[in-house]
Order: structure tokens, then C-alpha cells, then sequence
């Protein structure tokens, strides 16, 4: 019950002293709406700002499945192959280390579809995570384990199946934790590089809309639709950790 309570009072403190500070201010709403005033907007503008969520939603998840897929499969082939890791790992890495602010321009000139360049965007911002923690799971079995398979002559697929992937599943669900959150963030940098505008864009397009036309309250709304996604993606990752984990790791025990 305290996990819940305390950080929903902690909250409702927060958005109370928000709401006081700018009534007894008297902060006009274009500078900084009330809680009340974004919580109103949100309601009226809550039909188009549900299909641009929807828009952003899906970039998102489909970014995060891709980073999973591919993050998981290379991983589990540098492990079994150690010389493609000193090959290729440079290359993921110095996918990590650009700013995906730099690299969205070029990917829009090479690339005609705008949701394509967005779901190229953010899944460059989410692979690396689930790389390399996968990769440090799967090299994080235990040293005598990986003797007594030997010994046994076990297959690189059986070492893979009954060994390494038991022992790189929390590490992969950490990575996925940090990796769902990348994702958002990238799809909406990436669509505010590209300044798209039309009925198929997301949230980001709606709050640089909003932007330019002074309607703060929008901003924050459109803002409050990202913030709760983005929760519930930590929620959702966090409540699968804790179903694949269950009480055989001690990750998940409270």
C-alpha cells in the first residue's frame, strides 16, 4: 500500500502547490497554466490529441520491439561469436554515442516516409540498451556452470537456451526498462527535427503546433499525455520483470 499511497500523495502535493502558487500569483494562463486549467484542455482537446497519441504510441512500441529483436539476437551472436563482437560492436556503439538531434536531418533526406525515418529515429536511441545489457547478462554466467557444460560437451544452442539466457534475463529486462523510455524520447525528438505537420504525427507535432500559436495550456496538455505514457511504459516493464522473474531471482523480492 505505501509503494502506491505515498508517491500518489506526494504528487497530489505537488500539483496543489502548483495550482496555489499560480492562483496567488496570478500567472497568466499563456505563461503557466494552473493544474486545473491543463486538466480542462486536456478534456476539450482530448479527441485530436488521442489519434496524435495513438500516432506516437505506436512509433514507440514498434521501435522498442524492433530494439528488442535485434538487440537480442546480436547480442546472443557476439556471445557465441566472439570475433563478430570485435568487428561490429564499434558500429553499435557509435550508434549510442550520436545525438539522435544530428543524424534525424540526414535520415529525413534519405529516407521518403516520415514514420519511417520516426521509427528509424527512435529505434536507434533504443537498440544499444538491450545490446549491451543483454550482452553483459549473457557473460555473466557462472564460471563453473559454463565448465560443467563443457564437460558435458553441451551444443552452443543448449549452452544458449539452458545457461546463458536464464542468467541474461534480468539483465535484459533492466535494459528494457531504460530502453522503453529512450524509445518515446527519440520518436518525439526525431518529429520535432522533422517539424511534420498533418492529420499522421504525434504528440511532438501538436505541442511545437501549440508552441506556435502561444497556446500554453495545449503544450502542457499534449506534455501530460507524454508523461503518462511514458509511466506506463515504466509500469508495464516493471510488472513484466516481476512476471518473468517471479521468486527465483532476488531482483524480485521486496
Amino acid at each position: 500500500m505505501k509503494r502506491v499511497l505515498l508517491p500518489t500523495l506526494t504528487m497530489l502535493l505537488l500539483l496543489a502547490c502548483w495550482e496555489l502558487g499560480v492562483r496567488w500569483a496570478q500567472i497568466p494562463a499563456y505563461t503557466l497554466p494552473a493544474p486545473s486549467v491543463v486538466a480542462q484542455t486536456l478534456w476539450l482537446q482530448l479527441p485530436s490529441l488521442t489519434l496524435s497519441w495513438w500516432f506516437t504510441l505506436k512509433v514507440t512500441l514498434s521501435a522498442l520491439a524492433l530494439a528488442c529483436a535485434g538487440g537480442v539476437a546480436i547480442a546472443a551472436a557476439f556471445a557465441l561469436l566472439p570475433a563478430l563482437e570485435v568487428a561490429l560492436l564499434p558500429v553499435a556503439v557509435i550508434l549510442q554515442v550520436t545525438p539522435v538531434v544530428a543524424i534525424a536531418p540526414l535520415i529525413l533526406i534519405y529516407i521518403d516516409s516520415t514514420t519511417a525515418a520516426l521509427l528509424l529515429c527512435a529505434w536507434i536511441v533504443a537498440f544499444f540498451p538491450i545490446l549491451s545489457n543483454t550482452l553483459l547478462g549473457l557473460r555473466a554466467a557462472d564460471p563453473n556452470l559454463r565448465d560443467l557444460f563443457r564437460l558435458y560437451r553441451a551444443t552452443p544452442w543448449q549452452r544458449l537456451r539452458w545457461l546463458l539466457t536464464p542468467t541474461a534475463l534480468p539483465y535484459f529486462l533492466g535494459g528494457l526498462q531504460i530502453s522503453a523510455g529512450l524509445s518515446l524520447i527519440g520518436a518525439v525528438t526525431a518529429e520535432m527535427v522533422a517539424g511534420a505537420a498533418g492529420r499522421e504525427t504525434g504528440l511532438a507535432s501538436r505541442i511545437l503546433e501549440a508552441s506556435f500559436r502561444t497556446e500554453t495550456p495545449k503544450m502542457f496538455a499534449a506534455l501530460t499525455l507524454l508523461v503518462l505514457t511514458g509511466v506506463l511504459l515504466f509500469v508495464g516493464c516493471n510488472a513484466l520483470s516481476r512476471g518473468l522473474l517471479g521468486r527465483w531471482h532476488p531482483s524480485s523480492r521486496t
